[in-house]
């Protein structure tokens, strides 16, 4: 299936209007007000989680951090699509996706905290830790793909990537891979229309979605604050690369709220008249309003909900504060899976430079 449409396909409006959009309605036919209740909650979630994680860093208690605020739909919509067997290649803002998959919320922060080179163990939860080279993340999951295809399995990879990573080499030749290959994996690219500093504009003329038709991989154009859409859209990929049909592209176009990272400024470069119409459209606020139409929003489901919320910011901050600092050596542990002399003289180099502190300290005159 490929979308050519100028806008994106949406399933539900910014003022909470449930849109009819006919090849995209028969998968989200399961979703009744308790369904869309559940989603809800993650969304509230994810989003509590995130600002907590921004002000532990103004706090001086992680290094950096990578704010999802305004793409909590897009994320949260592909997850919830996924089976557990499939696996999933994130980029480094990812976090909402790391949490539906269900991964301890402290290991989310513990790579920006300097405490860990990764997070968590990925075979636990079915998730690669994240990636910060641009784009590398979509040549794994397309090599995991092609290992799944030779398996007969039909688990799929999934693979997370903003606009701006579509101008590497590592996105395309993934595509070209796949593409080659006929590789189930689903290329997820949240267009959130800023690639730091720099506005979609600069490296793309026309929607993201058309370059995929070039290397023979379908696409689809759906709005990215739209929940529904989004689930519909990752539940037809997947789908579509479980019995044979290879790879799909999906831009889900969305809107980065916040700053790039918490070390970025975006009033510098940023027009706030934008912002302020990109508000209109938060994904939050137009499930609430579907929400409420449909009778499933009560004081009590919105104190549930929030309490909830609140639950999981009190558990990152204490994981977060409480964390253990690593030892000194443990920057040589995992590095290879099999140890060999360089790292071991290193590691031996190393341990004989902090043991020269002690000694010093022993005995400040040497």
């Amino acid at each position: 299936m490929i979308d050519s449409s100028p806008r994106p396909v949406q399933l539900l409006s910014p003022d909470g209007e449930r849109m009819p959009a006919g090849d995209f309605d028969p998968w989200v036919e399961d979703l009744d007000g308790p369904a869309l209740l559940a989603l809800y909650r993650d969304l509230v979630v994810v989003r509590r989680i995130d600002t907590e994680a921004t002000a532990l860093q103004r706090q001086g208690e992680l290094g950096l951090w990578p704010p999802l605020l305004g793409q909590e739909a897009a994320q949260v919509g592909s997850a919830r699509a996924l089976r557990s067997d499939d696996f999933v290649f994130p980029s480094y803002r990812e976090n909402a996706v790391a949490y539906c998959r269900g991964v301890n919320l402290t290991d989310i922060v513990t790579v920006w905290r300097g405490n860990t080179q990764s997070g968590w163990d990925p075979y636990t939860v079915n998730v690669a830790t994240p990636a910060i080279i641009i784009g590398a993340q979509t040549l794994h999951a397309t090599g995991w793909a092609l290992g799944a295809q030779r398996d007969d399995v039909d688990s799929v990879a999934i693979t997370y990537f903003g606009d701006g990573a579509t101008s590497e080499g590592d996105v395309n030749e993934a595509m070209v891979f796949a593409a080659s290959f006929q590789a189930p994996v689903v290329f997820f690219c949240q267009n959130n229309h800023w690639a730091i500093s720099e506005p979609v504009g600069v490296q793309a003329h026309r929607n993201i979605a058309d370059r995929a038709p070039g290397f023979g991989i379908p696409s689809l154009r759906i709005d990215g604050n739209d929940m529904i859409a989004v689930l519909a859209a990752t539940r037809i990929a997947l789908d579509r690369a479980r019995t044979g049909g290879g790879p799909t592209f999906i831009e889900a176009v969305t809107y980065r709220m916040g700053p790039h990272t918490t070390a970025d400024d975006p009033t510098r470069y940023r027009d706030p008249a934008e912002l302020a119409e990109w508000k209109t459209r938060d994904p939050l606020l137009r499930l609430h309003r579907l929400l409420t139409a449909l009778g499933e929003i009560t004081p009590e489901v919105e104190a549930a909900t929030q309490a909830l919320a609140d639950a999981a910011a009190v558990e990152l901050r204490a994981g977060c504060i409480g964390m253990p600092d690593p030892e000194p050596l443990s920057v040589f542990d995992h590095v290879y899976a099999t140890p060999n002399a360089t790292l071991e003289r290193q590691r031996t180099d190393y341990a004989g430079y902090l043991t020269s502190f002690d000694s010093s300290e022993q005995n400040p005159k040497a």
